[in-house]
């Protein structure tokens, strides 16, 4: 064969690309089973550092099987929501079925109605009474998404763990390598009945005589990131704007369960502590 004409050289390159193409594919098909493993270990362990259950660094020391048993040990029950909170279908505790980033990605284009779909929103909670949510968006750079956990009066923020993909180091890679800003969330309080259920404010969040933060719907934005911090501040409005249903509806059940409870003093918090008194006035 002449290996000077153009045939040959059509039919040589062919033959390398298909060979590569083969061996790329048989890699990542042999890959796939792991990746999706990490994948599914390190939501997870998002989730539970969310719940503070310990640290994502203390997670990730774990090992994926230690995380999934934990995981394993710490959920009561896994199941998805419709639009307007009513129950969907559960969700596969046994074989840790949780939603990955890609599954977030496109359940958030329904959410926003750029893509049809149903609207199946994932709720976990676990034997502590903590009730953890997933959240995504964009960032400045990408996509970006995290876990908030919540106390059982559906507002109250136990902890909260935020990814991305691509934000710039130092600056809004923060949300996921500051576990200052993380820390931020805790105690803050969602406000379901605000158009701005919470906020990240440019410039300073409210503080006290002391300097101290105010616990509202209200945290510090990131010095310098501010693209990011806006984004990730859309993220949680538009998917805590998504569960609000569900999360006033069980809040309202949770009060009504503590208020008709005669023989306690009452768990209610301040919002709903006419309980006490009621009991005093039938008295």
């Amino acid at each position: 064969m002449n290996t000077n004409n153009n045939s040959y050289t059509v039919i040589y390159t062919t033959v390398i690309v298909v060979l590569v193409a083969a061996v790329l594919a048989f890699v990542s098909q042999s890959l796939k089973s792991r990746q999706e493993a990490n994948e599914k270990a390190d939501t997870i362990s998002q989730m539970l550092t969310a719940a503070a259950f310990g640290t994502k660094a203390e997670f990730q020391a774990m090992g994926n099987a230690a995380v999934l048993e934990k995981y394993g040990e710490e959920i009561d029950m896994a199941f998805t929501i419709d639009a307007e909170g009513n129950k969907n279908d559960d969700l596969d505790i046994e074989s840790k079925q949780v939603y990955s980033p890609a599954e977030l990605k496109k359940l958030d284009y329904i959410i926003k109605g750029k893509q049809q779909g149903e609207t199946a929103l994932p709720v976990f909670i676990f034997k502590n009474d903590v009730t953890v949510v997933p959240v995504y968006g964009a960032g400045l750079w990408g996509p970006i998404w995290g876990y908030i956990a919540f106390k059982d009066d559906m507002k109250t923020i136990v902890g909260a763990y935020f990814d991305h993909d691509s934000e710039t180091a130092g600056l809004g890679a923060r949300i996921k390598d500051d576990p200052d800003f993380q820390h931020e969330f805790v105690g803050e309080q969602a406000d379901f009945e605000s158009s701005e259920i919470f906020e990240i404010v440019k410039g300073g969040a409210p503080k006290d005589a002391q300097g101290n933060s105010i616990k509202d719907n209200k945290i510090d934005a990131i010095t310098g990131a501010t693209m990011t911090s806006k984004g990730l501040e859309a993220a949680i409005g538009t998917w805590l704007g998504a569960y609000a249903k569900y999360f006033t509806a069980r809040a309202a059940a949770a009060a009504e369960d503590c208020c008709g409870d005669q023989a306690q003093s009452c768990c209610c918090d301040a919002e709903t502590a006419g309980c006490d008194d009621k009991t005093n006035e039938e008295e």
